[in-house]
């Protein structure tokens, strides 16, 4: 069974049509990514999944629930960390998760061995009883994905979850996602860190303007659309040595500032024709998700 299913989805507000016509369908029991730069339509798609935005056309089921118009039922069956915190400061940690939970009418009893539970999953025994504002910024992160699992939901639908977190709390919490992931659970992720989606995603789909640029695994993607090698230089005689040396010998290459990405399936050519320029620096590894990301998007600042 597919846990999302898209056909002809948009939104649009008064001219703008900020998702257009999207259709695809997510299995079960992976982790989808949804990529795409500042304004391409991701937090839109993401609340028309939740039910909290109408879409002006095309349809969608979640979980088999038809959405917009079972969302009230598709509720119970979800959980959602969002971008930004909004736990209540005004109360310490169990509490935060026994008022989420009286949301979905929890009774007492299962309450009282799950909240144990989620408390271990985050690492946050020791803080039963603490503040939400005695918490670092990870354990606040960590105290919403407990919050988000209160009522054992079938998808988890996650904001950019690891944004400004130091690397410790960041690799904790893909420990914890990869967890319930082998456990069966669906996962959505939105993320602007191509390290996060590769170590965790089993598909993603990156978009823009609205639209689906492409999708599958992140080594078919990367296979897909960039060269397997990429060198990027910099230094005093760059151009120089790139009009001789650089240009020729590279199968594709792009300039950004100061630097220049050479793009090649073998890079022994180029990394012996740099061995002769002390002058010039360079980084020579593996395409990457973020290669691909660049390039289907463009490397324009996107500030909305």
């Amino acid at each position: 069974m597919a846990i999302i299913e898209a056909q002809g989805l948009s939104k649009c507000y008064g001219e703008q049509r900020v998702v257009d016509a999207l259709s695809l369908s997510v299995p079960e029991g992976i982790c989808w990514g949804l990529l795409g730069p500042n304004g391409a339509g991701k937090t839109t798609f993401l609340r028309m999944l939740t039910g909290n935005t109408s879409p002006s056309a095309g349809s969608l089921r979640v979980l088999g629930f038809p959405v917009p118009g079972k969302a009230v039922e598709l509720r119970r069956h979800i959980g959602v960390v969002p971008q930004q915190e909004n736990l209540d400061v005004d109360f310490s940690v169990v509490e935060n998760l026994r008022t989420y939970a009286s949301y979905f009418g929890i009774s007492r009893s299962r309450l009282q061995s799950r909240i144990p539970e989620l408390l271990k999953f985050a690492a946050l025994e020791s803080r039963a009883g603490s503040p939400v504002t005695a918490l670092s910024g990870g354990m606040q992160r960590r105290l919403s994905l407990a919050r988000a699992l209160v009522n054992e939901p079938k998808l988890l639908i996650l904001d950019e979850p690891t944004t400004g977190l130091d690397p410790q709390a960041r690799q904790l919490i893909w420990q914890q996602l990869r967890a319930l992931r082998a456990r069966g659970m669906g996962l959505v992720l939105t993320t602007h860190y191509m390290e996060e989606a590769t170590r965790l995603c089993d598909q993603v789909t990156i978009m823009d303007h609205g639209r689906i640029l492409d999708s599958d695994s992140p080594q078919k993607l990367i296979a897909r659309h960039i060269e397997a090698q990429v060198i990027e230089v910099y230094g005093k005689g760059l151009d120089s040595w790139h009009g001789v040396r650089g240009e020729a010998l590279a199968e594709r290459f792009e300039r950004v500032g100061d630097t220049c990405f050479y793009y090649a399936r073998d890079e022994r050519p180029l990394l012996d024709a740099l061995r002769g320029h002390p002058e010039l620096s360079y980084l020579h590894r593996p395409a990457n998700l973020e290669d691909v990301f660049l390039r289907l998007t463009g490397r324009e600042l996107r500030d909305a």
